[in-house]
C-alpha cells in the first residue's frame, strides 16, 4: 500500500501524485490528512481501492471509471459527480449534489445527503443510508436511488425514466413522479442492495417512486394553462 501525506502539498500536487502512483501499478493507496481539500482523486480511469482517512471537500472522486474510493469522514458538494464506473463510499455525510449526472457505478453515502442528490441521474445506483434534501433525484433519467431516511420536497421532480425507493418520510413528490407498487422482484433486489452496504431497514416497508409519464410527450393544452398562469 502507497500512502500520500496531503500535508504541504497543493491539490495538484497530490492527484499528481495519487495518478503516477497509479498509472505505476500500483492498486491500493491510503490517503492521510485530507482536511476536506476540494476535487480530490479525480478522473481515475483504473480500478484502484483508494482509502481516504478523512474528510474531503466538493468534487471528492469526480469523472472516475473503475476505482473504489472510501472516505472515513464526510464530504463536501458533488461527490462522485460524472463518475462511469467504480464505487464511492461516503462513511459521513454529504453535501449538495451528490452523484450528479453519474453514467454508472455505485455511490454510497452512510449519512445524510443534502439537496439534489442524484439529479439528472444516467445510470448507476446511488444508497444513501440516512435523509436527504430538496429535489433529490431531479430529472434522472435512469439508474436507481435508496435513501433509507427522509427526502425533502420535490422527489424526484421531472424524472424521465429509473427508480427511487424511500424507506422514511416523503416530504413532497416533484413533478410526475408517483407512487408504483413494489413488487416481490422490487424487495428482493432492494433488500440485497441494503444487506450489501451494510444500510438500514426493511425492504418490504420501502415505497418505489417511478416517472408518470406525462412529460415525455408535448401537451399543447397544458403549455397554454402554463401560459395563461404567468
Amino acid at each position: 500500500m502507497v500512502t500520500v501525506d496531503c500535508q504541504a502539498k497543493t491539490i495538484r500536487e497530490v492527484n499528481r501524485v495519487i495518478r503516477e502512483a497509479v498509472v505505476g501499478g500500483e492498486r491500493c493507496l491510503h490517503i492521510t490528512h485530507s482536511d476536506a481539500r476540494h476535487n480530490l482523486a479525480v478522473a481515475l480511469l483504473q480500478p484502484v481501492e483508494i482509502m481516504i482517512d478523512g474528510s474531503v471537500g466538493y468534487y471528492c472522486g469526480g469523472m472516475g471509471d473503475g476505482p473504489r474510493i472510501d472516505i472515513a469522514g464526510s464530504a463536501g458538494w458533488g461527490l462522485a459527480e460524472c463518475i462511469m464506473n467504480g464505487t464511492v463510499v461516503c462513511r459521513g455525510s454529504a453535501g449538495n449534489g451528490a452523484a450528479a449526472s453519474i453514467r454508472g457505478g455505485t455511490v454510497v453515502v452512510h449519512g445524510n445527503a443534502a439537496a439534489r442528490a442524484g439529479i439528472s441521474l444516467k445510470g448507476g445506483t446511488v444508497l444513501i443510508g440516512g435523509s436527504t434534501g430538496y429535489m433529490t433525484g431531479f430529472m434522472m433519467q435512469k439508474g436507481t436511488v435508496v435513501i433509507c431516511g427522509d427526502t425533502g420536497e420535490g422527489l424526484g421532480d421531472s424524472m424521465y425514466a429509473g427508480e427511487i425507493y424511500v424507506g422514511g418520510q416523503i416530504a413532497g413528490l416533484g413533478n410526475d413522479a408517483v407512487d408504483r407498487e413494489m413488487t416481490d422482484d422490487d424487495a428482493s433486489r432492494l433488500a440485497s442492495l441494503l444487506a450489501a452496504h451494510d444500510l438500514p431497514g426493511d425492504a418490504r416497508r420501502f415505497r418505489k417512486i417511478c416517472t408518470g409519464g406525462r412529460l415525455h410527450n408535448f401537451n399543447k393544452h397544458e403549455f397554454e394553462m402554463w401560459r395563461a398562469a404567468l
